[in-house]
């Protein structure tokens, strides 16, 4: 017969582990792209071949407009998922976007982590930014990307309350820190090749700002865009996300 105190332990440990396999689930749930656990996303349908470019956290005084530029001499359009307090901040840029034919998309106020966010905080958070980006533009906004992926089922559902589709990623590499432009282009690329091979299009995050700095450098997310085009342009057609909602 076991002793109190082992049978405590015993007790303890099946708790604790039962916590962490929670947690675990919770995490998987709320923060993993591919998850269905919490609600139906948007990531990418079975079409090899294409690409959608999208881009977080924008808009960025310096470095958006060099990615428009890119973009401009490659004839390639791309989804951008705003932080309504960046597109606040910078309504000139967000006005060209529109101009050269890019789509927007919702991307918060403030970039919360929405999963652990009260449910009055997170309308607000999408509210705020979709009213600001739409009347700034002009351009209706039928898309949310929740920062960090971040979600539970009210925050999916509160996307859909706005008329918003939520969209999530099936190809990503941590560019916001990477200082090698090549090494970002060839993670993402392998990851192409991957979905590829499997049928998918790939629904592909960099990032032309940030919700830490709004002056960040994004100059290696820029350069990579540009290696990417190049290198995926002969084969594959590149879209943005309303050709697949």
């Amino acid at each position: 017969m076991l002793s109190p105190l082992v049978t405590g332990i015993s007790a303890g440990l099946g708790a604790a582990a039962a916590f962490g396999l929670a947690a675990g689930g919770f995490a998987y749930a709320s923060k993993w792209p591919g998850s269905r656990i919490f609600g139906e996303a948007l990531i990418a349908p079975r079409r090899a071949g294409e690409l959608a470019l999208t881009f977080d956290d924008g808009p960025n005084a310096i470095w958006t407009p060099h990615l428009l530029d890119v973009l401009s001499n490659h004839g390639v359009k791309a989804t951008f998922f705003m932080l309504g307090s960046r597109a606040d901040a910078e309504p000139a840029l967000v006005r060209r976007i529109v101009a050269e034919g890019h789509l927007l998309g919702n991307h918060s106020w403030s970039h919360l982590n929405l999963a652990l966010t009260p449910a009055a905080r997170v309308r607000e958070e999408l509210r705020r930014s979709k009213l600001a980006i739409e009347e700034i533009s002009g351009q209706s906004v039928r898309f949310f990307r929740p920062p960090f992926g971040a979600r539970r089922p009210m925050v999916l559902r509160a996307a859909r309350e706005f008329g918003m589709t939520p969209v999530l990623w099936n190809a990503m590499t941590s560019d916001w820190k990477e200082p090698s432009a090549e090494k970002i282009a060839a993670r993402l690329q392998r990851k192409i090749d991957r979905l590829g091979r499997r049928g998918y299009a790939t629904n592909i995050v960099l990032h032309d700002g940030s919700h830490n700095d709004a002056a960040a450098n994004r100059g290696p997310s820029v350069a990579a865009v540009e290696k990417l085009i190049l290198r995926c342009k002969p084969t594959h057609s590149f879209v943005t996300l309303d050709a697949w909602d």
